[in-house]
């Protein structure tokens, strides 16, 4: 049996099962599984006391999937022919010299405190999600998503998980995976039943009967297509028992002592959009993600994704993409304006980096039928803010149809390898693949340049 004493923790952490379910189910004499797993980094790592008790920093990632429309939001030409220049008007910020859609106000208030970056390439042209979670093109083979190389080689050192998905995905196409990062490092989903088996256990039986928080975790493996990915599963289960030994993790999911004041001003219900272009069918804006993410980087969770509504804006007999687009800036305006704001508050400006973009632009020459704008990969938008990068610029200029970059290509590895500046990650550095094969985090590792200094 495990003893513990007033001489401190053991030197070592070569508990069995038995023990690890005693002190992570009990809590004796207020030891908790999270401080022994600390205490055995500290160990192993030499790391000092100054380092547990330093801030990491996160990064809270807004996917607006199915490619929002550069054009019309970030990158207007108002000078360009009737058709592309679509409806909208732009408006000046409070960035001099720089202009965005006037839906849009709330983001031109605080444009100063951004950076846009324009005519970001991609290599796909279809909703492939590659390279918006690994920054790397579905020909460079399965790649791990960030999120899990983050939770790989800088993980968290509190009882929350390192990487949290806020998309409950039921795509088979699910670019969130770990691959060969290992399944201990696929993203924690907080969905269903997975959060009430977060609750504290009160005693042993409790725990041991807790076989719907395996099954919970069970998603991080089920699908994975290599034996070898079952390589992170003991870390990640060990991560499964400190995390329901810790009344905080679930605290950091629980907006129900949020008031109806927060979720208004975070957006939330407060308008619809339709599915796709389709307007026959409309949808609850959800604010709610935003608010979440914002809990739980504050909570120690150091990589957050979402997806916010849909963006797949195409020309269709009984739809407009200019329609979608006036219901939907509005409320994406209110719930990143409103998460920027709150982290400002709470004084995280320096900690978190908020990034929102997708998987590609529209295409600038608007479809008469609809009218819609197909897929555009030659020039999509990215907004950043905070995590200790320069803010306060445009980044990039595209031709006077808003086209093509003209002055230099930022592709998403640019855009990746800048996430992993921030999150002190070396995208240098060589993990083995399924066949063992040494593979680079990205080919080109350079950051956007104007954005790190």
């Amino acid at each position: 049996m495990l003893s513990v004493t007033n001489r401190g923790l053991p030197r070592s952490s070569g508990l069995n099962r038995r023990e690890f379910l005693r002190v992570g189910g009990l809590g004796l004499a207020g030891l908790t599984l999270a401080d022994l797993l600390r205490h055995d980094a500290i160990a192993n790592q030499g790391a000092t006391a100054e380092a547990t008790t330093r801030r990491p920093k996160s990064v809270i990632y807004v996917v607006l999937n199915g490619g929002p429309s550069h054009i019309d939001m970030w990158d207007l030409k108002p000078q360009a022919p009737s058709e592309y220049r679509g409806p909208f008007s732009p408006i000046s910020t409070s960035l001099p010299g720089a202009q965005i859609c006037e839906h849009m106000p709330l983001q031109a208030a605080m444009m100063n405190q951004t950076a846009l970056v324009r005519g970001i390439r991609s290599v796909e042209n279809d909703h492939y999600l590659s390279e918006v979670y690994s920054g790397l093109p579905r020909s460079s083979g399965k790649r791990p998503a960030f999120g899990s190389i983050v939770s790989k080689l800088a993980p968290t050192q509190v009882a929350l998980p390192t990487y949290v998905s806020l998309s409950e995905s039921s795509d088979p196409f699910d670019y969130e995976k770990p691959h060969y990062a290992g399944a201990g490092h696929a993203p924690f989903r907080p969905f269903k039943e997975t959060l009430s088996d977060l609750t504290p256990v009160r005693s042993m039986d409790q725990l041991d009967n807790r076989k719907v928080l395996l099954s919970a975790f069970d998603q991080l493996h089920r699908h994975m297509d290599q034996p070898d990915a079952f390589g992170g599963l003991d870390r990640f289960q060990a991560k499964a028992l400190e995390m329901i030994a810790s009344s905080k993790v679930r605290d950091a999911f629980d907006l129900s002592g949020e008031s109806p004041e927060t979720l208004a001003r975070y957006g939330h219900k407060a308008g619809k959009f339709p599915h796709q272009t389709a307007k026959q069918y409309m949808y609850d804006w959800d604010g709610k993600p935003f608010l979440m993410a914002r809990r739980l980087v504050e909570a120690g969770v150091r990589v957050v994704t979402l997806h916010a509504a849909a963006w797949d804006h195409h020309s269709s007999a009984d739809g407009d993409i200019f329609f979608a687009l006036k219901c939907l800036m509005p409320v994406l305006d209110m719930s990143v304006t409103a998460l920027v704001n709150d982290l400002k508050d709470r004084g995280h400006t320096e900690d978190v980096l908020v990034v929102v973009l997708g998987e590609f632009g529209r295409t600038p020459k608007i479809s008469p039928l609809g009218p819609g704008r197909e897929h555009w990969a030659d020039a999509g938008c990215t907004l950043f803010y905070g995590g200790g990068l320069a803010m306060g610029q445009v980044i990039g200029e595209t031709d006077v149809r808003a086209e093509r970059s003209i002055n230099g290509k930022i592709s998403f590895q640019n855009v990746m390898s800048t996430i992993y500046h921030v999150l002190g990650i070396n995208p240098e550095i060589k993990l083995p693949d399924f066949n063992g094969r040494p593979q680079y985090l990205l080919d080109d590792p350079a950051p956007i340049r104007e954005l790190v200094g």
